[in-house]
């Protein structure tokens, strides 16, 4: 029999500790149905990750190449190119083309919230990854964690180029400096970062210009810190690895995996087939 007193009456609002509890659990399907759309080998987190190793062993099992391509810029009056006006100018110029860049982004990423009225999608959601990618890996990995605490001298610091430190190969923590040292390159690393803001933000129409020219103005400003006596061959080949590899992982957790997590819940939606 029907509980007429209930009739007409307004459901109790759910508490919030099991409104939470509902949350985590949603959370955690689009968790694991991420997980289930798999890696591929030709995916960008792929081959950062390779890159990475592969630079790595390279690097501990030949550390030479470091001490022979910084040797190519040196001579008897030490790192001279340092002392060029075009190559001060040209690093410089980063600075401000990184914040053209960041002015960009954090533009675009405001007019979606806008526009989508504290959701973001689409361009703004690209520049909330560069924008995050930007922090995570050229500020916390490279400048927080690896600059701070690996204790590399720079070629202009090691007695083999006249100053008073020991050479140590890539990947070695020493004390052969106390901070802001060789491994690895910041300024390699935003290089890294300029060229994915094109990859994700410029228009397929106007990238097939935009990417050669953005690949060498990036690498000229890694380039540079060779020329200068900055940093090793090693310390800027590593750092472009490493900061696509954060925004691989990034891209992959924001971008890809939503997406196929939605494929795979349509999917599971549809009807297998229908009997009769």
């Amino acid at each position: 029999m029907t509980d007429l007193s209930t009739i007409g009456a307004v459901p109790a609002r759910e508490p919030r500790r099991l409104r939470g509890l509902r949350g985590l659990q949603r959370g955690a399907t689009r968790v694991r149905l991420s997980l289930a759309a798999g890696l591929r080998v030709d995916e960008p987190l792929t081959v950062a990750l390779a890159t990475t190793v592969a630079l790595s062993l390279y690097f501990l099992l030949v550390p030479g190449v470091d001490l022979a391509i910084s040797a190519l810029f040196f001579s008897t009056d030490g790192f001279v190119l340092a002392q060029n006006p075009v190559l001060r100018a040209l690093r410089k110029s980063s600075s401000w083309v990184m914040g053209l860049m960041l002015l960009g982004l954090i533009g675009a990423v405001l007019a979606g919230l806008w526009r989508g009225r504290g959701r973001l999608g689409g361009p703004a959601r690209r520049g909330a990854v560069l924008l995050a990618g930007l922090a995570l890996g050229s500020g916390l990995l490279v400048n927080g964690l690896f600059k701070s605490l690996w204790g590399r001298a720079r070629p202009i610091q090691i007695d083999t180029f006249g100053g008073p430190a020991d050479f140590t190969p890539a990947w070695w923590i020493s004390d052969n400096c106390a901070s802001n040292c060789s491994f690895v390159s910041g300024e390699a690393s935003s290089a890294a970062w300029m060229v994915a803001v094109v990859v994700l933000m410029v228009p397929a129409a106007h990238r097939r210009w935009a990417l050669p020219a953005v690949l060498v103005y990036a690498g000229a400003l890694s380039l540079n810190r060779l020329a200068f006596g900055g940093h090793f061959l090693s310390d800027i080949l590593l750092s472009w690895a490493m900061t696509a590899l954060v925004l691989a992982v990034l891209h992959r957790l924001t971008l890809t995996c939503p997406r196929a997590a939605r494929r795979l819940r349509r999917a599971r939606r549809q009807p297998v087939g229908v009997t009769g």
